[in-house]
């Protein structure tokens, strides 16, 4: 389900702290198929998830969080400004 704001970015039902609480229930011995049923998750988003944030605390997800939001945003300038130079340059090399 998208977000009525943004059609590029899904909508997100579980914040990093949930995410990390289901974490930590499945290494308490939880069986993942009873986790993923409780909090209405796919198998597949629960092995993501884990693959993604194993072995982190909250504070180094949330740190992960940021710095790949600053990234997004640092490339979508890189694009903009290759953009900008390229247009520069095409109106430079025309005679006028």
């Amino acid at each position: 389900m998208l977000s009525p704001g943004n059609d590029d970015e899904p909508k997100k039902r579980h914040s990093l702290e949930s995410i990390m609480r289901i974490l930590r229930a499945s290494e308490t011995g939880t069986s993942v198929s009873d986790l993923c049923r409780e909090h209405e998750i796919t198998d597949q988003t629960f092995y993501r998830w884990r693959r993604k944030y194993a072995g982190m605390e909250l504070s180094d997800a949330r740190k992960l969080k940021e710095l790949q939001d600053e990234n997004r945003r640092l490339k979508a300038l890189v694009a903009d400004q290759a953009l900008n130079i390229e247009v520069l340059k095409e109106i430079n090399s025309k005679k006028w």
